[in-house]
């Protein structure tokens, strides 16, 4: 049976575009509420024509995508909290003046140096009721942090907007919390805070109330603090504690996704717990029997791992998974991982925009599609060479399928990701089996010390097998620009060649050959645009003063230190737009662009009145009377780079307005471009 002939399969394909939709083209919702009204009686006018025909007929079929659309499209819509009219967003003074807010936390972030972070869910702002999710930075001092998951708390504050990425190609963390439904911050102390003697006990709360009960029988069997981090993180996806330096090996390794629990992990515990059930024979209630025990084991191993996005919908995939095992459709897997899509995005449609929703999926698709062609190439007798050849077929299968996608979101390949993962599987085989063990004996009681000693020597044997990998560094390859039209472009070659080379034909060889031709386009156009594009950027730098000028592929970086080669800033810059730097100057007081005069004040003040720029560039705390020069020269806009500090800032700005100048801050706004 062909995967598109399945109903299902058209549909969830339907819904998901209806949610790419109304993402990224900002449907009104005045248009899907009609569109989906409309669709719908669309769709039940072609059921009813239907049922009195008894005939096929495509306008029920085309009816059905369209609902389909429409229903992902309202869908995301109606999971958009600021949408709503109880939301947060929508108290305006929260924002502006000082507030007293409650609320509840739900969630416990990584630390970093300064804070603990918790992700709280808004109760009340100044006694009227609110909802929305936001993250608390609670300020660290001497004292010990006694908050807990459920506790309400009152807090005088005011409400921090996310700010969106400063400079041009940074990760946009703001649109990534606004996908989570997080659109403001709270920073306080924790002398600020109220603490209501009342606890919520939800879900939550026993998850977190687990979570501190394993970590503090492991304490109390005397577990190395590293390898308790790692092992939190391996088996219960808690990366808060684990230290940089770890993470870092696990990245240029190529297996950093050992550390973030997802289908590896609970494809771990759902075969562990098929082979523990083998005695069990396949007949009608011994496979109910079966399928119950895996059901049981993924939703116990949700709730211990705290309920995590990428776990749950880990957990859901693998259900999927067992409950088609069950009713005997092995055969159609894929409709199977479909419908677990589809059910997911239901419940929480911005999962589709989410890394790991996607990496998931698409490497367990093509571990489900690749693997087996590439098994068949070659066929070993013996079972160790078997064991290493399936095992390389696997990782293969994964990372040719994510590529394009890790390529697009990260710009690094780890070219030794194959020999870690042979070198590292069997030994997280029996890490996996003996961490489940652990931790569900310390969910009750201290873990023997002769199984606490193994589990931990053996996470230390795992780290160092890593370490070992990742000292490789020039294996590492970074700054390798990819934009959206390689994406797409190398996604189309990938599958096209997959296709061909599962049942070779002419046709199938053509489809290749034009996916090749589609890849050269993709570069042949990015050449293009890199060549057309022409700018200027003033960037958001902390202490320093930064400014490019870019003449297609020619971009000269103008800086007060000319020995700087590596910024972070710059860099994202170069490689976001496949270009690499020409050259750094000394940055000069008058620089032009494009007709445009651009004059640049810094420390010393000195400037000449007859100028008259079209920009006036403010920097390292001029010592200037501000309205006096705006009269002189009439700039058409005042920039002030991240070298100024915020309390001069605030008078410049007063200075523009009364002036009716327009003033653009880089440390609020974040970088200009011109």
């Amino acid at each position: 049976m062909k995967v598109l002939d399945f109903p299902l399969v058209k549909i969830t394909i339907a819904f998901v575009l209806g949610v790419i939709a109304c993402y990224y083209l900002f449907l009104p919702i005045s248009v899907i509420i009609s569109s989906l009204s409309l669709s719908f009686i669309a769709f039940c006018g072609a059921f009813f024509w239907y049922l009195k025909r008894n005939k096929k007929s495509n306008f029920f079929g085309i009816s059905s995508y369209i609902l389909s659309f429409c229903v992902g499209a309202f869908t995301l819509l109606s999971h958009t909290e600021n949408l709503h009219k109880n939301n947060y967003t929508h108290c305006k003074s929260a924002f502006k003046n000082s507030q007293s807010i409650t609320l509840l936390l739900r969630e416990k972030l990584k630390s970093n140096d300064y804070s603990d972070r918790y992700i709280g869910l808004i109760k009340t702002i100044s006694g009227k009721t609110y909802s929305g999710k936001v993250i608390i930075n609670i300020q660290k001092d001497s004292s010990q942090n006694r908050l807990i998951i459920g506790n309400s708390i009152k807090i005088q504050t005011v409400l921090q907007p996310n700010k969106p990425s400063k400079n041009p190609n940074q990760f946009d963390y703001s649109r990534y919390l606004a996908d989570k439904q997080i659109y403001a911050q709270i920073y306080c102390q924790k002398s600020q805070i109220l603490v209501s003697k009342t606890i919520q006990k939800d879900i939550w709360y026993y998850c977190a109330k687990l979570h501190s009960r394993i970590i503090s029988n492991l304490e109390k069997s005397k577990f190395n603090k590293d390898e308790m981090n790692v092992a939190l993180a391996l088996i219960l996806g808690q990366q808060q504690e684990i230290s940089a330096d770890i993470i870092q090996d696990y990245q240029y390794s190529g297996v950093t996704h050992v550390l973030s629990v997802s289908g590896l992990h609970v494809g771990f515990i759902m075969l562990f717990i098929t082979f523990i059930l083998k005695p069990i024979p396949n007949t009608r209630k011994g496979s109910f029997i079966k399928l119950a025990s895996i059901l049981i084991s993924l939703t116990g191993f949700a709730i211990i791992s705290g309920l995590s996005p990428s776990v749950l919908r880990s957990v859901v995939m693998f259900s999927f998974l067992a409950i088609g095992n069950h009713l005997r459709r092995n055969g159609n897997i894929y409709h199977t991982l479909l419908v677990s899509i589809l059910l997911i995005l239901l419940f929480e449609p911005y999962f589709l925009f989410d890394v790991g929703f996607q990496l998931s999926y698409l490497a367990l698709f093509f571990i489900l599609w690749l693997q087996p062609i590439l098994k068949n190439i070659y066929k070993p007798k013996n079972k160790f060479v078997i064991y290493i050849w399936e095992a390389l077929t696997v990782s293969f299968a994964a990372q040719i399928g994510t590529l394009p996608l890790c390529l697009y979101y990260f710009h690094q390949f780890p070219g030794l990701f194959f020999v870690t993962n042979i070198i590292i599987l069997p030994l997280l085989s029996f890490i996996m089996i003996a961490g489940i063990i652990v931790m569900v004996i310390a969910v009750f009681t201290n873990p023997p010390l002769f199984i606490t000693i193994i589990f931990e020597k053996s996470i230390y044997l795992l780290n160092l097998m890593i370490h070992a990998v990742a000292s490789f560094d020039s294996f590492v390859i970074r700054d390798i620009s990819f934009n959206i039209y390689h994406l797409w472009a190398f996604s189309f070659l990938i599958i096209s060649i997959i296709i061909w080379i599962k049942k070779p034909s002419f046709h199938k060889l053509l489809f290749a050959f034009a996916s090749i031709i589609i890849v050269q386009l993709s570069f042949i156009y990015t050449k293009i645009e890199t060549e057309k594009e022409e700018e200027l950027i003033v960037y958001s730098e902390k202490n320093n003063t930064l400014i490019s000028e870019r003449l297609g592929k020619n971009i000269v970086l103008f800086t007060r230190d000319t020995a700087i080669r590596k910024n972070k800033n710059i860099n994202s810059y170069l490689v976001g737009n496949s270009i690499d730097l020409s050259g750094i100057k000394k940055i000069k007081n008058v620089l032009y662009f494009k007709k445009n005069k651009i004059f640049i004040v810094d420390s010393t003040g000195i400037f000449s009145e007859k100028i008259n720029p079209d920009i006036l560039i403010l920097t390292q705390t001029s010592r200037i009377n501000l309205d006096r020069l705006l009269q002189n020269m009439h700039p058409k806009i005042v920039i002030a780079d991240g070298s100024n500090s915020n309390s001069i800032q605030k008078y410049w700005k007063k200075s523009c307005r009364k002036n009716n100048i327009p003033f653009h801050s880089t440390k609020e706004k974040g970088y200009y471009r011109l």
